[in-house]
């Protein structure tokens, strides 16, 4: 079976989990035969509109990039700046321009490309997706890692995105829900019927965290508990309840330090706020971290604490219970139906949060039990299943569509 699947980041060159959750799944859809064909934006700078990647275990999927300013998260106004860098007039006016630029060139290749099915990762890439189901007559599905009631922390919606988002949606064959919480808000506000919403959970690959750098040691050391924020700095994810429940804690137990990993529109707001609490010195903020980097502060952290005010999966909790810190999560994401050994929250609840956080830093036995659990729970968290998943579900929708599929998998 051949894919060819759409979508607008993919590591190194990536600022959040849809990047992290595109490699995952490809690999692990690699490893059970299925041929990907990846499509993706690429910045200005390439010097060919398309390139092969051969990885040393991801030897079946191959990348065309399409020159194009689009980036991932980027805004309206992000695009703009982005466009008025490059001295160039192949480029749209606006971000909607682009967008829908990038979906015409995905005409040109499913004119000449060979597949059984389409995959397209959230709403950059749709448009491209329905371009190609329109030009190919190949069955179309389109993975929703994040709704535009996401993005935005439910203060209100960009209606251009929305309407991509949900004509693309009625015109697809099949939706892939990261969680049934997403499911769910696809169903509420996009009017989807539940029976063409199936739910594939993220993943992750324990052996990509081998070997963890102990970079921070000497912090540990110091006798200080540490606790950590990390993803990107915007609404969505809720820092400013981290920042507020940071304060609550602080006023208890002053020798906790609070980690702020991440960039975003927010970064200057939140800042800002912890100097108004006056805790300034007991929170860090160490810009946006990958790989390693990020690796260490997870391993040195007593507690991982993501507080999205609207989290569709959330690949992080996962990657910090691998690297050794047990989590405190948002009742207001996806990961949390996969995570049973998790301390839960609300998001807006600052004093549970901050009574939490003094519970795992002041006992060592809760810590333990908490990351103990987690971690078995986690190894069965894995992009194998994800990918076995997917393989079931395009079989189901090319065989609803009326399509056959070139080759099997195995």
């Amino acid at each position: 079976m051949r894919v060819l699947m759409f979508g607008w980041e993919f590591p190194p060159h990536n600022s959040g989990g849809l990047g992290t959750a595109c490699f995952g799944l490809t690999r692990a859809l690699s490893s059970r035969k299925i041929d990907v064909l990846f499509i993706l934006p690429k910045k200005v700078g390439v010097s060919a509109d398309f390139m092969s990647i051969l990885f040393a275990d991801t030897r079946k999927v191959k990348f065309l990039e399409i020159e194009t300013p689009l980036k991932p998260y980027v805004t309206s106004e992000g695009y703009i700046y982005e466009r008025d860098k490059i001295i160039s007039d192949i480029y749209g006016n606006t971000l909607m321009q682009e967008v829908r630029r990038y979906a015409l060139r995905a005409r040109d290749i499913a004119k000449k490309e060979h597949f059984d099915v389409i995959h397209a990762h959230d709403w950059l890439s749709f448009l491209a997706g329905v371009e190609a189901k329109k030009i190919s007559g190949k069955p179309l599905i389109l993975h929703m890692h994040a709704t535009e009631f996401d993005r935005t922390g439910g203060q209100g919606v960009n209606q251009d995105v929305y309407k991509i988002e949900r004509e693309s949606m009625q015109y697809a064959d099949g939706i892939i829900a990261v969680s049934n919480f997403t499911k769910q808000k696809i169903v509420e506000h996009y009017g989807i019927p539940e029976h063409k919403i199936e739910v594939v959970h993220n993943g992750i690959d324990e052996c990509d965290y081998a070997n963890i750098p102990d970079k921070l040691s000497d912090l540990k050391k110091a006798g200080q508990k540490i606790v950590l924020y990390a993803g990107r700095i915007t609404i969505q994810k809720g820092p400013e309840y981290f920042i507020r429940a940071a304060k609550r804690v602080l006023d208890v137990n002053p020798n906790v330090l609070f980690l702020v990993a991440g960039s975003g529109d927010m970064e200057r707001q939140m800042m800002l706020e912890a100097a108004s609490l006056g805790i300034s010195d007991h929170v860090v903020f160490v810009g946006f971290l990958r790989g390693d980097d990020l690796n260490a502060v997870y391993r040195a952290a007593d507690l991982f604490v993501m507080p999205s005010v609207s989290e569709p999966f959330g690949i992080t909790p996962l990657e910090s219970i691998i690297a050794g810190a047990p989590v405190l999560i948002s009742k207001q994401s996806g990961v949390s139906e996969v995570l049973t050994h998790a301390l839960k929250t609300d998001f807006w609840d600052t004093e549970d949060m901050a009574n939490k956080i003094l519970g795992v830093v002041s006992h060592r036995s809760l810590w333990q039990t908490l990351w103990g659990n987690s971690r078995e729970e986690v190894r069965k968290v894995t992009w194998d299943a994800a990918s076995r998943k997917c393989i079931d579900y395009y079989e189901k929708v090319i065989c609803e569509s009326g399509a056959t599929s070139e080759t099997r998998y195995i």
